[in-house]
């Protein structure tokens, strides 16, 4: 059974059969916006940190000091930052998505913006 490729290519010599992969989810897509950024961030974050506060000093609230290995310091500070500029993000792309509303007319404003 021949299957029929989703897109075609042509130009002026020859036309191509190419078959793409099935677009990815707008979940996933959101996703890598995310999770991307704030993974690259949170190491920017991690190594400006670091290069000024030394694991071994920190110490808890009540002034005892830390019973982790400086890669323990180190692995859960970039989670810490990882996390927290993950949530930052999410947040600023959901404010920056707009709501589909299906009963605006779209002579009012391309974008729907403001409602």
């Amino acid at each position: 059974m021949k299957t029929e490729p989703r897109n075609r290519v042509e130009s002026d010599d020859a036309t191509f059969a190419v078959d793409l992969p099935p677009p990815t989810s707008r979940l996933a897509r959101w996703a890598m916006a995310i999770a991307w950024p704030a993974f690259v961030m949170a190491g920017v974050t991690e190594g400006l940190v670091f290069s000024v506060v030394d694991p071994s000093d920190l110490t808890w609230f009540g002034g005892e000091r830390m019973e982790l290995s400086r890669q323990a310091v180190y692995t859960l500070s970039f989670l810490i930052f990882w996390s927290v500029i993950s949530l930052a993000s999410s947040i600023s792309l959901m404010l920056a998505t707009l709501p589909e509303t299906p009963d605006a007319p779209q002579a009012i404003h391309p974008r729907r913006w403001p409602q």
